[in-house]
């Protein structure tokens, strides 16, 4: 599912579109049954051994139990709670140089022997049609360990009632301050992923991921004019406690015009905004187009690192091997190989990585048995590397993988997807309000909204949830009608400001989609408010005024 689709459908309808995507439906008391270690390492050994016995030079096995539970509300009212489960044994391996892949959901011994004598004869076939074996970067096998979340606590013990009161009581002062309509959800997700591999690899692990989307509509029954706003949380690798707000953890945006949030969420405060602010923004003036200077929050700029720095270093893009979807990348390797190439200014350092605690992308190995890293991608404005798994180091010069690994299920292949990549903050002390006094003629936007970018991940335009005009240092009154266009190098090259590591937070995606067939991961993006000088902005109504 494409984000952009998931922000325009209802509640009800996305519950509806959930179910056969992520499982069967089950009691909620199944989600605390975990299958046992012992039976997941025999498992994994029948499945090695079938392969290698039918002739594979490698195999890995991935035993997952995907487990998830949604819940929906419109107004005063629940409209759907669903709990999902989808358990099987996925089977990878290398035979005369090409890969195989099989998976099965009967998780009996001959079964699951049978899937991976099956990827071996897939593997076979697909030999005779490939001009060059593939070549994996060596991976040093870690034996038995386990890896978890760091949860404080598991939404699975939660009671489903507290769960719908608490999002009730979010759309309730959503409405109080002012909206027509609420909307609120939460989706919970627990991943049980166990990794064995030809290597000496068998890795537990247990992930953990939460996400409450809130969105608001007022509306002038005079004119029949709406306009919305939508939460401001971002989905998180962290248990329950994150819905326990904290003070230390509220931040207030440029200007006081609305309050943030860094590791932790008040739904209830924010709904209540979300509330007023659409209600507001009935009454915003439309902006006049032309060149400002843009302030923009960590909440808004995520969804931009994401798609003009994020999409086109992942290497098979680079490379042409990824075309399908959403198009391959600009940031093509004879620019990597100058080490010149100035994707950004000299103050644009972006990171990706595999380990920043409380976010998406965070896990102890990838799916490949490949441990979490950090690495840059962006240093001082220059393009240094890209993402790249097991089969793509060599094409690069890496000597092992960047451990960026993934699939969506257990009857997904793995493939090259997305880590965190985030901009670094800024090295002098500077705080949103200090970066404004700086604007003489600019728009702080805050939260992400409409984008769109070209096949090559270039010229793009950007949307978002709130706008306030910049007069001579100073917030000023609310706009609409606002988005920003420019290209990859000319936007990042116009970064002029980044706030320092006190105004650093975590933005993400819950529904990355990738691949054809298509999946979907999830991934956050960190950064500081950033200022990005001379930026064009048009108005997207019909007219001004």
């Amino acid at each position: 599912m494409e984000r952009r689709a998931f922000l325009n459908i209802s509640g009800l309808a996305l519950g509806t579109m959930l179910v056969p995507v992520f499982g069967n439906a089950i009691a909620a008391e199944e989600l605390l049954n975990p299958l046992a270690a012992k039976f997941k390492k025999t498992l994994a050994d029948v499945a090695l051994n079938a392969a290698t016995g039918a002739g594979a030079s490698y195999c890995d096995v991935r035993i997952g139990r995907y487990l998830n539970q949604f819940i929906t509300t419109r107004d005063l009212n629940v409209e759907s709670v669903t709990n999902t489960e989808s358990a099987g044994v996925g089977v990878r391996v290398l035979c005369n140089g090409a890969y195989g892949f099989a998976a099965t959901s009967d998780m009996s011994p001959d079964a699951v022997a049978g899937a991976a004598r099956q990827a071996v004869a897939i593997a076979k076939a697909n030999a005779k049609l490939q001009s060059e074996p593939v070549r994996l970067a060596p991976v040093k096998g870690v034996g038995e360990v386990a890896w978890a979340t760091p949860i404080k606590k598991d939404w699975r013990t939660v009671p489903i009632k507290e769960k719908a009161e608490l999002l009730i009581a979010a759309n309730k002062a959503g409405m109080d301050g002012g909206a027509s309509f609420m909307q609120s959800l939460m989706f919970q997700v627990n991943q049980q992923k166990y990794f064995a591999s030809t290597d000496g690899s068998y890795i537990d692990q247990d992930v953990h991921r939460m996400w409450m989307p809130v969105f608001a509509t007022a509306v002038d029954k005079a004119t029949n004019k709406f306009r919305s706003r939508q939460g401001l949380s971002t989905p998180v690798g962290m248990g329950y406690e994150y819905l326990d707000a904290r003070f230390d953890d509220k931040i207030k945006a440029a200007g006081g015009v609305c309050t943030l949030y860094k590791n932790s969420y008040d739904l209830i405060e924010d709904a209540r905004a979300c509330g007023r602010q659409a209600k507001e923004k009935l009454t915003a003036k439309s902006v006049a187009p032309g060149k400002y200077d843009l302030v923009l929050s960590p909440e808004h700029l995520y969804l931009t690192i994401h798609e003009s720095v994020g999409h086109p270093t992942e290497l098979d893009r680079v490379l042409g091997y990824e075309a399908n979807y959403a198009g391959t990348s600009f940031a093509t390797l004879d620019k990597w190989e100058t080490k010149k190439f100035k994707y950004g200014s000299e103050r644009v350092n972006i990171v990706a990585d595999k380990v920043e605690p409380g976010s998406l992308g965070a896990v102890g190995y990838d799916d490949e048995g490949v441990p979490g890293k950090r690495w840059d991608i962006i240093k001082d404005g220059i393009l240094v590397n890209y993402q790249a798994t097991r089969d793509q180091a060599h094409i690069i010069g890496e000597k092992e993988s960047h451990g960026c690994s993934y699939a969506d299920s257990w009857s997904s292949v793995q493939f090259q997807r997305m880590p965190n990549i985030s901009l670094q903050p800024g090295k002098a002390k500077l705080t949103p309000d200090q970066m404004v006094k700086d604007v003489k003629k600019g728009i702080y936007i805050v939260g992400a909204g409409s984008f769109s970018i070209d096949q090559q991940r270039y010229n793009f335009q950007f949307g978002g949830q709130l706008f306030y005009e910049i007069n001579n240092g100073k917030i000023g009154a609310p706009l609409e009608d606002v988005a920003y266009q420019s290209n990859t190098q000319e936007f990042w090259n116009a970064c002029g400001a980044i706030c320092d590591e006190s105004d650093w937070r975590m933005g993400g995606s819950f529904f990355d989609g990738k691949g054809q067939p298509s999946q979907v991961s999830t991934v956050s993006h960190g950064s500081s408010t950033a200022r990005f000088n001379g930026i064009n902005v048009i108005n997207t109504a019909r007219k001004i005024g």
